[in-house]
């Protein structure tokens, strides 16, 4: 190799090593994104419990506050989302993950995993899907 070969070695070095890493950690961003998943025709938590929508809610607003989001706890955002996900900022001023434009909460009742025990509360409340 000459000398003149070795700086075109080092910037192809450099961009496919740069390339590499942008790959890399643009597919964990994109997967840490996601405050949910669909499992079973449902949305799914990171702790694997059904999330919900409230039918009240209206124009990525909750209108689930005190009593009601003790029984009905929302998924609380720690960062951006994508794709069919947003943050809202409940009345609180604390933030909230929507899907598709609609606020998503857990029901306290549902013990595990796999539950749905809030789907049809009241005629109100449904699985998100």
């Amino acid at each position: 190799m000459t000398t003149t070969q070795w700086p075109q070695l080092a910037r192809f070095t450099a961009a496919l090593l740069f390339g590499s890493f942008s790959v890399c950690s643009a597919g964990y961003a994109a997967s840490a994104m996601a405050p949910a998943k669909m499992e079973g025709g449902v949305l799914v938590g990171e702790n694997g419990k059904t999330l919900y929508v409230f039918d009240k809610d209206a124009n990525g607003k909750s209108m689930c506050n005190g009593k009601c989001a003790e029984n009905w706890p929302p998924l609380t955002a720690d960062g951006g989302a994508s794709g069919d996900f947003s943050v809202i900022t409940r009345g609180d001023g604390k933030k909230q993950y929507a899907y598709k434009g609609k606020p998503l909460y857990y029901w306290s009742k549902d013990q595990k995993p796999g539950d749905k025990t809030g789907d049809g509360f009241n005629n109100l409340w449904h699985v998100a899907k």
